[in-house]
């Protein structure tokens, strides 16, 4: 994986991993506003066309950033697109009682990215973070780069270093 030189198109996210020096790789789809998929779906169907294996084979490795509210508090959770979000693990993996999802407009405001494109690196506002532990199984995964149509490969514990995310299991398959 070869570190991406900046650009004048940088995102919050790329210039956070640029900053702490990692290695990533930025992988740009076209977005289309009238699918039917889910983002993640989306993200998931065009890496594999772009690498040549069957969307189920990445799904995976593809994680969905979704912002919820633990015991009032904003949390990032950051699970597979393969799966959904268990709300009471969540709530165990960061020490809460009780979780749900964060109103949308709260979630853009809190990260300053759009739903859809919300990539749980270089928020606007830096929030816990919990990753579910089934990335730790892969060399790399894909997270949103900041904007829709644009993904990020990297190491998992990169993933965990750059977030301080804490990793349990969090979604359900």
């Amino acid at each position: 994986m070869a570190k991406k030189a900046r650009t004048a198109g940088g995102t919050p996210a790329t210039v956070a991993l640029e900053k702490a020096g990692l290695p990533f790789t930025v992988h740009a789809y076209a977005h289309d506003p009238a699918s039917e998929l889910s983002y993640g779906a989306e993200a998931a169907a065009a890496l594999g066309a772009a690498l040549g294996v069957p969307p189920d084979e990445v799904r995976g490795r593809v994680f969905k950033t979704l912002v919820t509210e633990v015991d009032g508090a904003l949390t990032v959770a950051v699970v597979p697109v393969a799966g959904s979000l268990d709300l009471k693990a969540l709530a165990a993996a960061v020490g809460g009682k009780r979780a749900t999802m964060a109103a949308p407009a709260d979630a853009e405001r809190s990260t300053g990215y759009v739903l859809g494109g919300i990539s749980p690196l270089g928020q606007r506002k830096r929030l816990p973070t919990a990753l579910d532990a089934s990335a730790l199984g892969f060399p790399t995964v894909f997270v949103s780069a900041g904007k829709r149509g644009l993904e990020l490969e990297l190491s998992p514990a990169d993933l965990v270093t750059l977030t301080s995310a804490v990793t349990a299991r969090i979604s359900r398959i």
